[in-house]
């Protein structure tokens, strides 16, 4: 006989039902919530829908991931029920979809996940370039991007109600071990969502323009990585070590080194702490 989803009353499950009433109406960017037990990457899986024609703002959710992918293929993974792991189907008009414009969407997911969760679980988040969420130095949720034909999948990995011992690497945190004020799976997706559509409006009635809809400002206030000493590893085994001086109008970080300015669009970066007295 299957294990109840209902077994460990500290993780209870989603209720599609409940968030489609919630969420979906005339009107509303999401036009479909499907709550699933278990998906290899609810990535993979929306993306496979997308190709078969699914619409702007479908919504995938798995209470339990087998795949998850992060950035560079990292393998993500966590108990049923213990966070969220969420991906969305955008597909913006012409103007927001060019290439120089597209790189802020998996940003404006951060900003809006990142004022969602400190709105309701009262804990300082901030966000590093370019896709994590962190508590001080620590990871608690991260956002990868896909493009798909016609369209790109956006997913988040949050870190709920996951204890010290099942956290996958020491650098990670959840809002259960930062003792935050909401470890309520519904109301956190509820909000991220809503302020994910929010943003999302205003970016894609600019025309994609992050300074015209101030989410490169948003942004901006957020991150944590923004005048910090960084190092940045990139493609080929290689490394640049500079100051992040900010964040450029296609969403490549800004990295000062050896006297010259250098824009990243993509790599892993450190955050470099000075060593102790």
């Amino acid at each position: 006989m299957p294990e109840s989803r209902f077994t460990d009353l500290d993780r209870p499950p989603l209720s599609e039902r409940a968030l489609r009433k919630a969420l979906v109406h005339p009107g509303s960017l999401w036009s479909e919530i499907t709550v699933v037990e278990r998906a290899g990457s609810t990535n993979a899986d929306l993306a496979e829908a997308a190709r078969g024609g699914a619409p702007e703002g479908a919504v995938l959710v798995a209470e339990a991931q087998t795949a998850g992918r992060g950035r560079l293929d990292r393998v993500w993974s966590a108990p049923p029920r213990s966070g969220l792991a969420v991906s969305m189907l955008f597909r913006p008009g012409a103007a927001a979809a060019r290439p120089a414009r597209l790189g802020w969407l998996p940003l404006l997911v951060g900003v809006a996940a990142a004022a969602a969760v400190r709105r309701l679980a009262e804990v300082d988040v901030r966000l590093k370039w370019p896709n994590d969420l962190l508590i001080g130095e620590r990871k608690l949720a991260g956002i990868l991007a896909e493009r798909v034909e016609g369209g790109i999948v956006v997913g988040i990995g949050l870190n709920v109600s996951m204890r010290q011992e099942e956290l996958p690497v020491e650098r990670a945190t959840s809002l259960a071990v930062e003792k935050a004020a909401c470890l309520d799976r519904d109301p956190l997706l509820r909000a991220m969502l809503r302020e994910i559509e929010a943003h999302y409006r205003e970016w894609t009635s600019a025309g994609g323009d992050p300074d015209a809809c101030g989410l490169r400002a948003a942004y901006l206030a957020s991150c944590a990585t923004i005048g910090q000493e960084v190092r940045v590893e990139l493609p080929g085994d290689r490394a640049l070590i500079g100051v992040a001086t900010g964040v450029d109008a296609s969403g490549c970080l800004l990295v000062r080194a050896d006297g010259e300015e250098h824009a990243l669009s993509a790599g892993d970066v450190v955050h470099v702490r000075p060593a102790n007295p």
